[in-house]
């Protein structure tokens, strides 16, 4: 039985004396969110999705108004999966009348995505800050996809001393390649297929360090120009290569990340690999 909550006082009287495994989503699930749920399921004895599309984290022009919403057949996933509670508020409940404070993570905030989306992480913490507040879980799980969102959370929580333990989970991908998003659904039958330009392009990246290329700068330029050649592909917003803390590198060692976004039709998507890893 899976109960849907909407208010955080009720939710708080449903998860007293419960230790939570949380998963929070803006909906519209995926196989990459149930990777999420699987392991929150494997560890932890009572489950929480949330599923709010946080109009916060959304910059002006952007696609809050038709970013895919359908709670019904969310919620049946979760029956399916054995989610204990699915926390689905409103913006009213998150955001009450009055309210004035955000959260703002200096330095991972301004740079990669928060350079194209200059308020998106401000929206990001505040969120994921207030729900962690509301839900008090044990663990809460992240996917790897959104590798800057991670770090964010992760410091956020260290830096605040938030009583709750991190957990990362690997980018889930379609057979293709392509990594699995909500976001894919706007794609074209031919967008999908200039939509694979980001993983091929790491797959070129990985071909080159290990047939012995560090210089980043040389990578990147074989990446863009790779990117670029898909017919689809409207425009690069970036290819960065760093170090675990998002730090930019000029020559690639093992445990560094490569990421990027890139516009397909009018979608923008991201993606991202650690070196050394499988891919």
């Amino acid at each position: 039985m899976t109960l849907l909550v909407r208010k955080v006082k009720e939710l708080r009287e449903v998860l007293k004396g419960k230790e939570v495994g949380f998963v929070p989503t803006m909906g519209y699930l995926h196989e990459g969110h149930l990777a999420l749920i699987r392991r929150a399921r494997e560890e932890n004895p009572f489950v929480v999705v949330s599923i709010y599309v946080n109009p916060t984290q959304f910059g002006k022009g952007e696609d809050f108004e038709r970013y895919p919403r359908d709670l019904e057949r969310d919620l049946k996933i979760c029956k399916k999966e054995g989610v204990d509670v699915v926390f689905a508020p409103t913006d009213e409940e998150v955001y009450p009348f009055g309210y004035l404070t955000e959260v703002h993570v200096k330095g991972i905030s301004e740079v990669l995505e928060g350079k194209f989306r200059p308020n998106h992480f401000k929206g990001v913490a505040t969120v994921v800050l207030k729900l962690l507040n509301i839900v008090r879980p044990r663990r809460a799980y992240f996917g790897e996809k959104d590798y800057q969102q991670l770090k964010l959370v992760e410091k956020m929580v260290r830096d605040l001393f938030l009583d709750v333990e991190i957990v990362a989970v690997k980018t889930v991908r379609d057979k293709d390649g392509l990594a699995l998003s909500s976001r894919n659904t706007y794609l074209s039958e031919e967008e999908r297929k200039s939509a694979l330009s980001l993983y091929k392009s790491l797959l070129l990246a990985k071909e080159l360090i290990e047939k012995g290329e560090r210089d980043a700068k040389k990578i990147k330029e074989k990446m863009r120009e790779f990117i670029l050649s898909f017919e689809k592909v409207k425009k690069i917003d970036y290819v960065e290569i760093t170090d675990k803390e998002l730090n930019p590198k000029d020559f690639v060692e093992e445990g560094d990340r490569i990421l990027l976004a890139v516009w397909v039709g009018n979608t923008r998507l991201i993606d991202n690999w650690e070196v050394g890893e499988p891919l």
